[in-house]
């Protein structure tokens, strides 16, 4: 169904990174460019039902997107369908890096403008992948559906358990969204309506929205959240936790009293367009000047987190007999599983264990032992870490290509390797020429020392590979790395260390080795659901100590890469939101 603008409209498709080509509107400004706008429809609609705003929103100096997701409108997929939340999430990156490369429309030119579920997606991205947005509306975001019926999650839970993947159709009359009759009627009229939605899709989206809701500190991108006073469709509790959470130093609250859901097309909708105008131009009248985040170590929220975990809890208390209990059941369960035994004895971040989770072969002693132990590698934490090394050896094959296209010879740094095993596995996985000109494999540790060297003589690659003990914290030493590097890998170590100054020290030292068109590869740990798990229960490979980790969030972290002198170019996100992995470029000084 097309819904014409006043003004010229040109279709569009983009390349996801799973081959999809999704379709979007473009509607170029009208005389130069002041800025662009990003429109995310909601759940079961397409680009077309926000078309309108093109023009009602009466900003014609600025160039005017909108996609149709995935599953939905004239993209291709079954209806309702995506991957998961993660995967939808990505296809969101894609996009913005489109209209980067195809439309010259850099993230800080943008402001996204995303209603309910497209809302949602909207959040996520900007928590998960920090981009330098120049703003962000958020119009009624679904952070939690009204269900109505009881149970209805768990319900749905088990039922994919039992079924697989399934669709549920969406409850929702047009009547609810909106007052407008003309809205009511093209809704009901529109075969690209799409009303069911696959019960993945669902309950992945709840889960995002709980895990942004709850950490909407990390959030640093100004922010104008707009809340319909009549909403049927969700609730609007979580979006005010939401605001209040919020980390960004710019933001607003609007409620519309009287508004339904589609509070973008109701029918008084010019107040709900005349807030979003007056803060579109609002945030491209102040500069662009992100907060400096550098001593979030300091203060704030992360800061106040890791403190509260790393407090005793009396014995005497609830809490403090739990966790006494659960360390308790970790000792037995180490007389029996083979890497609860070595994360006891290593510790539990270090890198024989970490080499133990890759390799994900449960050992002990019995079939109980190899059953517990099995629980333990299937555990959320070392799921993600498992994918994370997937992520960097397909970010450093990505690097090493990039390089190789530039005419250079790959020479390889990582400044805390572990056993080396996911380097190792790229260079494997790398076609046969050419190969690497050298591969400098460092760790702190004496025993991953061996253990990494080892693993070169057994896999053949003596001849460009080799292994030395050294720190990563060491400014001077990085700077010496020879042969000099135009590729480094920093993989799972500044999410163990809390000091912002330490990490600085290491990635000043990283560019010093690192020539300008050089690449970084560095992880991030930006949330984590068994925190205090692993704080109350685990142990550290420093000596024993309980294992306190710090999480920085996405902006952070790239925000110290940023001033170390590295453009960040790509990232990766695993689907539970815990571990990212950014590629980033060395650029001149």
């Amino acid at each position: 169904m097309d819904y014409p603008t006043t003004r010229p409209e040109h279709p569009g498709q983009f390349q996801t990174h799973d081959g999809q080509s999704l379709f979007y509107r473009h509607w170029p400004a009208q005389g130069p460019r002041q800025g662009a706008l990003l429109l995310l429809h909601r759940g079961h609609e397409h680009s077309g039902r926000m078309a309108h705003l093109a023009d009602e929103l009466n900003l014609p100096g600025f160039d005017v997107f909108a996609w149709d997701a995935r599953g939905h409108g004239r993209s291709p997929g079954a209806r309702g369908y995506s991957p998961g939340v993660a995967c939808s999430v990505r296809d969101l990156q894609d996009f913005v890096q489109h209209l980067q490369q195809a439309h010259g429309v850099a993230a800080s030119e943008l402001v996204v403008v995303a209603q309910s579920v497209g809302a949602v997606l909207a959040a996520t991205w900007v928590h998960d992948y920090a981009p330098p947005l120049r703003g962000l509306v958020l119009a009624a975001p679904a952070f939690k559906v009204k269900l109505y019926v009881p149970f209805a999650r768990p319900g749905l839970r088990l039922l994919q358990k039992l079924r697989g993947e399934f669709f549920v159709t969406s409850y929702v009359q047009a009547s609810q969204l909106s007052q407008d009759a003309q809205r009511v009627a093209s809704y009901q009229a529109d075969p690209l309506i799409t009303r069911p939605i696959a019960v993945g899709m669902l309950l992945g989206l709840y889960e995002a929205a709980e895990r942004v809701v709850a950490d909407a500190a990390a959030i640093q991108v100004p922010t104008q959240l707009l809340v319909a006073g009549r909403d049927w469709v969700v609730h609007e509790k979580p979006q005010r936790r939401f605001f209040e959470r919020l980390g960004s130093p710019v933001k607003e609250l609007r409620v519309l009293d009287g508004f339904r859901h589609d509070l973008l097309g109701e029918r008084e909708r010019e107040r709900a367009l005349a807030e979003v105008r007056r803060f579109v131009l609002a945030r491209f009248a102040a500069p662009l000047q992100p907060p400096c985040l550098r001593r979030a170590d300091r203060q704030g929220p992360s800061h106040a987190e890791a403190l509260a975990l790393a407090q005793p809890l009396p014995l005497a208390s609830p809490r403090g007999a739990w966790w006494a209990l659960v360390r308790a059941n970790l000792r037995l369960g180490a007389w029996l599983s083979e890497g609860l035994r070595l994360g006891r004895r290593t510790g539990f971040d270090s890198g024989s264990t970490l080499d133990y989770v890759y390799r994900n072969q449960p050992q002990g002693r019995s079939g109980l032992g190899r059953l517990i132990d099995r629980v333990y590698l299937n555990s959320i934490g070392w799921r993600g870490i498992r994918q994370r090394k997937r992520h960097v050896e397909e970010l450093l094959r990505q690097a090493m290509a990039r390089l190789q296209g530039q005419g250079e010879g790959v020479r390889l740094l990582d400044v805390a390797a572990g056993h080396g095993r996911y380097v190792l596995d790229a260079l494997e996985a790398l076609p046969a020429q050419p190969r690497p000109e050298a591969v400098l494999l460092r760790d702190y540790s004496a025993l991953n020392v061996q253990a990494g060297t080892e693993l070169i003589r057994t896999r053949g690659l003596q001849d460009i590979a080799r292994f030395e003990q050294a720190d990563a914290f060491d400014p001077a030493s990085l700077a010496q790395a020879q042969p000099r590097p135009n590729l480094a890998v920093v993989s799972g170590l500044y999410e163990l260390f809390p000091c912002n100054e330490q990490v600085g020290r290491s990635l000043a030292g990283i560019a010093q080795a690192v020539p300008p068109g050089g690449y970084l590869v560095y992880t991030g740990q930006p949330w984590h659901p068994q925190l205090e798990l692993i704080a109350r229960a685990l142990t550290s490979h420093r000596q024993g100590q309980a294992w306190v980790m710090r999480r920085r969030s996405q902006a952070e972290m790239d925000q110290l890469v940023r001033e170390a002198g590295f453009e960040k170019l790509d990232q990766r996100v695993d689907e539970w939101g815990i571990f990212t992995v950014a590629l980033a470029r060395r650029v001149a000084a």
